[in-house]
């Protein structure tokens, strides 16, 4: 595969890759990933259709392999999108993954129905996103009620902008969860030490979070953040933070001793 995902890299320690969600860029994760660099280094990639990134075509199995590409051995933190592109490296390449950690995440849709259902509205998305143009569909994305405790100068828009309308369409059509073949059964595979955070606002995600923690297995945890919703990374970067800088930490401890 000759295509390499547009990526940052700051910072000196153990290796951090940080995966951001749809509509997002590497830059989402700025105030995460300075919190983080002081301790680590950090690499910050725009997934397929995104930023830099845009005129990259790839499904969840190659958007894995390519951000595995350009991150290699490393713990990875995936958002929403980014922490399903982060569950496929961890199954299909696990020898990267020596951490993973899942923000709003789902280990996918249960039944052949609800993924068609899920893959035709993520079409008439796209459609509606080709139609109106960038501007007008992050605004109506961001009235989703997933977004409802995420406030205006939190979300990023102007960086959000700098998206495509080919770029976000294609990754509806191709990474949307509807495309996403259920993981469940597989997660017990993965055996290395998993975080999984959910906001507290955010039902959904909790209950899935829940999910993943048990098919994971005994070396998954399940922590909640206080007064956030679905971005708990964007709502709540300090206690978000907190918790990657507490759970890389028991990494390094790891290897030292």
């Amino acid at each position: 595969m000759g295509t390499q995902l547009a990526h940052d890299v700051h910072g000196t320690g153990a290796r951090v890759v940080l995966a951001h969600g749809f509509t997002q860029t590497g830059r989402s994760w700025a105030a995460i990933a300075d919190r983080l660099a002081s301790f680590h280094q950090v690499v910050t990639v725009d997934l397929p259709g995104h930023g830099d990134s845009g005129a990259v075509r790839a499904d969840l199995p190659e958007s894995a392999a390519l951000m595995g590409a350009v991150g290699g051995q490393a713990a990875y933190v995936g958002y929403s999108m980014g922490g399903r592109v982060a569950l496929h490296l961890a199954l299909c390449r696990p020898e990267l993954v020596d951490r993973l950690v899942l923000i709003g995440a789902t280990g996918g849709l249960d039944t052949a129905e609800e993924r068609v259902q899920r893959i035709a509205a993520d079409e008439a998305l796209a459609r509606g996103l080709e139609r109106d143009g960038v501007d007008e569909f992050l605004d109506r994305w961001l009235r989703n009620p997933l977004f409802e405790r995420l406030p205006h100068d939190q979300a990023a828009l102007n960086d959000r902008r700098r998206n495509t309308v080919d770029g976000l369409a294609s990754s509806l059509r191709l990474t949307g969860t509807g495309t996403q073949e259920p993981l469940w059964g597989r997660l017990h595979a993965i055996d290395v030490p998993v975080l999984v955070l959910a906001g507290e606002h955010d039902p959904k995600f909790r209950a899935l979070g829940e999910r993943l923690t048990g098919s994971i297995g005994s070396n998954a945890t399940f922590t909640v953040i206080p007064e956030a919703g679905h971005a708990a990374h964007l709502e709540r970067p300090d206690e978000v933070g907190a918790e990657l800088l507490a759970f890389l930490h028991e990494g390094q401890t790891e290897r030292q001793q």
